[in-house]
Protein backbone atom coordinates (compact mmCIF):
# COMPACT_ATOMS: atom_id res chain seq x y z
CA UNK A 1 0.00 0.00 0.00
CA UNK A 2 1.31 3.45 -1.09
CA UNK A 3 0.49 4.29 2.87
CA UNK A 4 3.51 2.32 4.10
CA UNK A 5 5.77 4.89 2.35
CA UNK A 6 4.83 8.03 4.41
CA UNK A 7 7.22 10.09 5.65
CA UNK A 8 7.19 8.51 9.04
CA UNK A 9 7.92 5.02 7.67
CA UNK A 10 10.64 6.20 5.37
CA UNK A 11 12.46 8.21 7.63
CA UNK A 12 14.19 8.96 10.73
CA UNK A 13 13.73 13.31 11.00
CA UNK A 14 16.08 13.27 13.71
CA UNK A 15 18.98 12.36 11.03
CA UNK A 16 18.57 15.68 9.31
CA UNK A 17 18.74 19.29 9.49
CA UNK A 18 15.85 20.05 7.22
CA UNK A 19 13.16 17.75 9.86
CA UNK A 20 11.24 21.28 9.81
CA UNK A 21 10.69 20.81 6.18
CA UNK A 22 8.57 17.79 6.53
CA UNK A 23 6.49 19.36 9.02
CA UNK A 24 2.10 19.04 7.88
CA UNK A 25 3.08 16.82 4.61
CA UNK A 26 2.41 13.44 4.35
CA UNK A 27 4.26 11.61 1.97
CA UNK A 28 8.07 13.13 1.03
CA UNK A 29 7.38 14.04 -2.44
CA UNK A 30 5.22 16.47 -1.17
CA UNK A 31 8.19 18.89 -0.01
CA UNK A 32 10.42 18.49 -2.87
CA UNK A 33 8.62 21.88 -4.77
CA UNK A 34 9.98 23.62 -1.08
CA UNK A 35 13.37 22.77 -0.93
CA UNK A 36 14.96 25.91 -2.18
CA UNK A 37 12.22 28.28 -0.48
CA UNK A 38 13.74 26.63 2.96
CA UNK A 39 17.07 26.16 2.52
CA UNK A 40 17.21 30.12 2.12
CA UNK A 41 15.58 30.76 4.96
CA UNK A 42 17.08 27.73 7.14
CA UNK A 43 20.69 29.32 6.28
CA UNK A 44 20.01 32.52 7.65
CA UNK A 45 19.41 30.52 11.55
CA UNK A 46 22.68 28.96 11.01
CA UNK A 47 25.66 29.90 13.67
CA UNK A 48 28.56 31.63 12.13
CA UNK A 49 30.93 29.63 14.49
CA UNK A 50 29.74 26.30 12.65
CA UNK A 51 29.13 27.08 9.07
CA UNK A 52 30.57 29.27 6.65
CA UNK A 53 28.44 31.49 4.39
CA UNK A 54 30.19 31.54 0.59
CA UNK A 55 28.06 34.12 -1.60
CA UNK A 56 24.45 34.26 -1.54
CA UNK A 57 22.28 31.78 -0.09
CA UNK A 58 25.37 29.26 0.34
CA UNK A 59 26.36 27.71 3.66
CA UNK A 60 29.23 25.11 3.90
CA UNK A 61 29.74 23.74 7.53
CA UNK A 62 33.90 24.58 8.42
CA UNK A 63 33.80 21.37 9.42
CA UNK A 64 33.16 19.83 5.98
CA UNK A 65 36.17 19.26 3.21
CA UNK A 66 35.04 20.67 -0.47
CA UNK A 67 37.89 19.96 -2.93
CA UNK A 68 38.58 22.51 -5.17
CA UNK A 69 37.06 21.01 -8.27
CA UNK A 70 33.48 21.10 -6.93
CA UNK A 71 30.99 23.38 -7.93
CA UNK A 72 28.27 24.38 -5.47
CA UNK A 73 25.38 26.14 -6.73
CA UNK A 74 23.05 28.06 -4.37
CA UNK A 75 20.44 27.46 -2.71
CA UNK A 76 23.16 25.00 -0.84
CA UNK A 77 23.68 23.26 2.58
CA UNK A 78 26.85 21.67 3.31
CA UNK A 79 26.57 20.13 7.09
CA UNK A 80 29.22 19.18 9.44
CA UNK A 81 32.03 16.63 8.80
CA UNK A 82 30.25 15.69 4.76
CA UNK A 83 32.92 15.77 2.08
CA UNK A 84 32.46 17.14 -1.30
CA UNK A 85 34.68 15.16 -3.70
CA UNK A 86 36.70 16.18 -7.03
CA UNK A 87 34.23 17.19 -10.06
CA UNK A 88 30.89 17.00 -7.89
CA UNK A 89 28.63 19.28 -9.63
CA UNK A 90 25.71 20.33 -7.03
CA UNK A 91 23.37 22.72 -9.21
CA UNK A 92 21.43 24.43 -6.15
CA UNK A 93 18.65 23.25 -3.98
CA UNK A 94 20.66 21.14 -2.33
CA UNK A 95 20.95 20.16 1.35
CA UNK A 96 23.65 17.65 2.42
CA UNK A 97 23.70 16.27 5.75
CA UNK A 98 26.32 15.31 8.45
CA UNK A 99 29.13 12.90 7.23
CA UNK A 100 28.04 12.23 3.69
CA UNK A 101 29.75 11.93 0.78
CA UNK A 102 29.15 13.42 -2.41
CA UNK A 103 31.67 12.00 -5.15
CA UNK A 104 33.64 11.96 -8.52
CA UNK A 105 31.62 13.79 -10.74
CA UNK A 106 28.07 13.48 -8.86
CA UNK A 107 25.33 15.88 -10.00
CA UNK A 108 22.62 16.62 -7.25
CA UNK A 109 19.57 18.83 -8.18
CA UNK A 110 16.99 19.65 -5.58
CA UNK A 111 17.56 17.10 -3.17
CA UNK A 112 17.51 16.37 0.73
CA UNK A 113 20.42 14.36 1.29
CA UNK A 114 19.93 13.01 5.07
CA UNK A 115 22.81 12.45 7.10
CA UNK A 116 25.51 9.25 6.18
CA UNK A 117 23.88 9.56 2.30
CA UNK A 118 26.79 7.93 0.09
CA UNK A 119 26.38 9.06 -3.81
CA UNK A 120 30.21 8.79 -4.02
CA UNK A 121 30.76 7.18 -7.80
CA UNK A 122 29.16 8.83 -10.73
CA UNK A 123 25.53 9.03 -9.49
CA UNK A 124 22.86 11.73 -10.75
CA UNK A 125 20.78 12.40 -7.57
CA UNK A 126 17.38 14.92 -8.84
CA UNK A 127 14.29 15.93 -7.45
CA UNK A 128 14.78 13.18 -4.87
CA UNK A 129 15.00 12.27 -1.02
CA UNK A 130 17.84 10.08 0.24
CA UNK A 131 17.21 8.75 3.84
CA UNK A 132 19.71 7.87 6.63
CA UNK A 133 22.64 6.00 5.70
CA UNK A 134 21.47 5.34 2.16
CA UNK A 135 23.67 4.06 -0.27
CA UNK A 136 23.62 4.59 -4.32
CA UNK A 137 26.17 2.51 -5.52
CA UNK A 138 29.10 3.61 -8.49
CA UNK A 139 26.97 4.54 -11.77
CA UNK A 140 23.20 4.53 -10.40
CA UNK A 141 20.77 7.14 -10.99
CA UNK A 142 17.78 8.64 -10.12
CA UNK A 143 15.99 9.39 -13.71
CA UNK A 144 13.19 12.61 -12.64
CA UNK A 145 11.08 12.86 -15.75
CA UNK A 146 8.94 10.63 -17.48
CA UNK A 147 9.85 10.45 -21.37
CA UNK A 148 6.26 12.00 -21.91
CA UNK A 149 6.58 15.12 -20.01
CA UNK A 150 3.37 14.27 -18.11
CA UNK A 151 3.06 14.48 -13.98
CA UNK A 152 4.62 11.55 -12.12
CA UNK A 153 2.08 9.24 -10.58
CA UNK A 154 3.30 6.85 -7.59
CA UNK A 155 2.47 3.52 -8.21
CA UNK A 156 2.35 0.34 -5.86
CA UNK A 157 0.72 -3.07 -7.35
CA UNK A 158 -2.88 -1.72 -8.90
CA UNK A 159 -2.88 1.56 -6.64
CA UNK A 160 -2.21 5.06 -7.82
CA UNK A 161 -1.52 8.37 -5.98
CA UNK A 162 -1.08 11.47 -8.09
CA UNK A 163 1.72 13.73 -6.93
CA UNK A 164 1.01 16.68 -9.26
CA UNK A 165 4.69 16.70 -10.22
CA UNK A 166 6.22 16.97 -13.36
CA UNK A 167 10.03 16.29 -12.01
CA UNK A 168 10.50 13.65 -9.35
CA UNK A 169 12.94 10.96 -9.02
CA UNK A 170 13.54 8.84 -5.85
CA UNK A 171 12.46 8.42 -2.28
CA UNK A 172 14.83 5.97 -0.54
CA UNK A 173 14.32 5.06 3.15
CA UNK A 174 17.20 4.90 6.00
CA UNK A 175 19.93 2.68 5.01
CA UNK A 176 18.35 1.88 1.36
CA UNK A 177 21.71 0.04 -0.51
CA UNK A 178 20.90 0.47 -4.33
CA UNK A 179 23.23 -1.93 -6.68
CA UNK A 180 26.03 -0.25 -8.92
CA UNK A 181 24.63 1.04 -12.91
CA UNK A 182 20.88 0.67 -11.36
CA UNK A 183 18.55 2.83 -12.34
CA UNK A 184 15.60 4.51 -10.36
CA UNK A 185 12.68 5.92 -12.69
CA UNK A 186 10.48 8.67 -11.85
CA UNK A 187 8.44 7.80 -8.58
CA UNK A 188 10.24 5.24 -7.23
CA UNK A 189 9.85 4.48 -4.07
CA UNK A 190 11.94 2.06 -1.80
CA UNK A 191 11.55 1.19 2.19
CA UNK A 192 13.82 1.31 4.63
CA UNK A 193 16.67 -1.51 4.82
CA UNK A 194 15.68 -2.18 1.33
CA UNK A 195 18.93 -3.79 -0.59
CA UNK A 196 18.88 -3.48 -4.95
CA UNK A 197 20.85 -5.88 -6.95
CA UNK A 198 23.06 -4.37 -9.69
CA UNK A 199 21.86 -3.05 -12.98
CA UNK A 200 18.42 -3.40 -11.92
CA UNK A 201 15.54 -0.88 -13.47
CA UNK A 202 12.82 0.52 -10.46
CA UNK A 203 9.71 1.25 -11.37
CA UNK A 204 7.42 2.12 -8.81
CA UNK A 205 7.13 1.31 -4.49
CA UNK A 206 9.36 -1.51 -3.26
CA UNK A 207 8.80 -2.73 0.29
CA UNK A 208 10.53 -1.97 3.33
CA UNK A 209 13.38 -4.59 4.29
CA UNK A 210 13.29 -6.77 1.21
CA UNK A 211 15.85 -7.79 -1.68
CA UNK A 212 14.71 -6.82 -5.07
CA UNK A 213 16.47 -9.20 -7.36
CA UNK A 214 14.56 -8.27 -10.21
CA UNK A 215 10.84 -7.29 -11.02
CA UNK A 216 9.76 -10.56 -10.32
CA UNK A 217 11.92 -11.75 -7.52
CA UNK A 218 11.33 -9.37 -4.58
CA UNK A 219 12.14 -11.50 -1.44
CA UNK A 220 12.06 -10.11 2.11
CA UNK A 221 15.35 -10.13 4.27
CA UNK A 222 15.67 -13.00 6.36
Amino acid sequence: MISDYRISELFDLNETIAAELFEGATYPWEVLPKISEFICKLGETLPEDIYEKRGENIWVARSARIFDSAYIGAPCIIDENAEVRQCAFIRGSAIVGKGTVVGNSTELKNVVLFNKVEVPHYNYVGDSILGFHAHMGAGSITSNIKADKKNVVIKDGEERMETGLRKMGAMLGDWVDVGCNTVLNPGSVVGRRTNIYPVSMIRGCVPAQHIYKDSEHIVPKE
